[in-house]
């Protein structure tokens, strides 16, 4: 965790303003360009319009999601938004992961992959965006990440109310 930084926050659209953002190539994962926080306020379905590329984010309030960054792309089999992210939280949370994912992403066959790494001792976890209660594909890529965001939120409480 990042040691003195503020988490103040006045305004959930505001969150991502100081984010660190790429848009990246899918096929070589090379950046194509560093975007500014004005990036957000574009629709999330530039990425089907830009199928080759990824958005890759680094914010400070992910810290407390235990998450370094989140990855989001569209599916070209799917058409779902995908995102793909490295989850800091031990081996022994297996089960209450599976459990709030199950519950709280509603949709298809395939809702998440998680695997555990032990080389890098986090959980890799993707799941369709498209699943998330809330989503819809109208909404912007500020909109999109809030969600994101969200999501990790509740399943982060869940594992630390288990733990208590």
């Amino acid at each position: 965790m990042l040691k003195d930084q503020e988490y103040v926050e006045k305004d959930d659209k505001t969150r991502f303003l100081d984010a660190y953002i790429e848009r990246c190539d899918k096929e070589t994962e090379n950046m194509i360009k560093n975007e500014s926080s004005a990036f957000l306020a574009e629709p999330l379905d530039y990425l089907k319009k830009h199928k080759n590329e990824f958005i890759y984010l680094e914010s400070k309030w992910f810290d407390l999601v235990n998450v370094d960054s989140i990855s989001v792309e569209a599916d070209d089999v799917f058409g779902t938004y995908d995102v793909m992210l490295g989850l800091k939280l031990q081996k022994k949370f297996e089960k209450v992961i599976k459990e709030q994912l199950n519950a709280n992403l509603h949709g298809g066959e395939a809702k998440f992959d998680l695997i555990f790494s032990h080389e890098d001792g986090l959980w890799n976890l993707n799941f369709a965006l498209n699943y998330v209660e809330g989503f819809n594909e109208n909404i912007t890529m500020n909109e999109a990440f809030q969600l994101i965001y969200h999501f990790l939120f509740k399943l982060i409480e869940a594992v630390k109310g288990i733990n208590s």
